[in-house]
């Protein structure tokens, strides 16, 4: 992190220099407090690298989480203004390609999940018990609940309600299809991504590489759980765990069972900042460099929101690229 920092000022200090001495030519080096190039082309100064390690997909961008748009089945009329009471919902809107038509989504500001992007994180957010302004503005047509927060959709008196109910998070996204008249559309998208997951497994010989899933948090090293949303998608893709990881709960790692994160890979991930603290120590120890995996430097940092939060289909997504793009190779040697 010390060296990242000391290149970006070292950048910065460059871009600032040949922007003075360009001053009479460049209009590109105005004050927008983006580093250029004297073209005028702006510089990446996103981490890539944390302890050492390589972050899978550093400058994703959430922009493209959401699929093309669906279209409803035959028969169907096409869905309207969409309101959404349980933020975990919008995932499967956003997987189908119909995030722009929802309208609102009952809850506190900052609910709807980062990586569901600008199209959805926008959405105004009107908490748990609209007012009737907010209700009339929202103008719904239909309104999407799970029982946990039912209690909000009773403030859009007349407007059709459909309960999604707990369940897998396949069954959610094609409950969610369903409702939104495209049952059709829904299937097809889960039978892609299942075949699609088969296909990256086979052409990355998943089924003959340990993968190990670790989440630093502010206390604690953990080792995923089978039941974790990470290591569902890896299951599809054809993954497996090291031995001591074949379990369905996570748990944490002690001096008696440190071995116990290696792997043919290691995917680490990071709860917070104070969790990347942690994990950055625990990553440039000794004993964790005596390790297989950070010896041949197979150790990969991913995205802890997206692999241990998300709540669909449009994650899974998200988490099958970031696979793609490190499973075969699995290398955090930097090039």
């Amino acid at each position: 992190m010390q060296r990242s920092g000391a290149k970006a000022r070292l950048v910065r200090g460059l871009t600032l220099s040949i922007c003075a001495s360009l001053a009479l030519f460049s209009a590109g080096c105005a004050s927008d407090d983006v580093l250029r190039t004297p073209d005028g082309s702006p510089i990446s100064t996103s981490t890539t690298r944390i302890a050492e390690v390589n972050l899978v997909a550093p400058e994703r961008d959430y922009a493209q989480t959401c699929r093309p748009a669906t279209t409803p089945d035959e028969g169907r009329p096409d869905v309207g203004r969409i309101v959404v009471t349980d933020p975990a919902l919008l995932d499967a809107v956003c997987a189908l390609g119909l995030g722009p038509k929802v309208v609102a989504v009952t809850a506190a500001p900052g609910s709807v999940a980062a990586y569901l992007g600008p199209q959805l994180t926008s959405v105004p957010a009107v908490g748990a018990t609209p007012d009737p302004a907010a209700v009339q503005r929202a103008d719904a047509d239909i309104v999407l609940t799970t029982p946990a927060t039912a209690a909000s959709a009773a403030a859009f008196t007349g407007v059709e309600t459909v309960t999604i109910k707990p369940g897998t998070w396949q069954d959610q996204f094609q409950a969610v299809a369903d409702a939104l008249g495209r049952n059709r559309a829904g299937t097809a998208r889960l039978r892609e991504f299942t075949n699609r997951s088969a296909a990256l497994g086979r052409w990355s010989d998943a089924a003959h590489t340990w993968v190990s899933l670790v989440r630093f948090t502010p206390a604690d090293t953990v080792i995923a759980g089978n039941d974790t949303f990470a290591a569902g998608v890896l299951a599809m893709i054809g993954a497996q765990r090291p031995a001591p990881q074949r379990v369905q709960k996570s748990f944490v790692v002690t001096d008696q069972n440190f071995a116990d994160v290696d792997g043919d890979l290691i995917y680490v991930s990071f709860v917070g900042k104070d969790g990347q603290a942690h994990g950055e120590d625990v990553l440039l120890s000794d004993r964790w460099l005596d390790l297989g995996a950070p010896t041949w430097k197979r150790v990969l940092a991913v995205d802890d929101d997206v692999w241990y939060h998300g709540q669909g289909l449009a994650a899974a997504w998200l988490v099958f690229d970031d696979v793609k793009a490190s499973l075969r190779d699995g290398s955090s040697q930097g090039s």
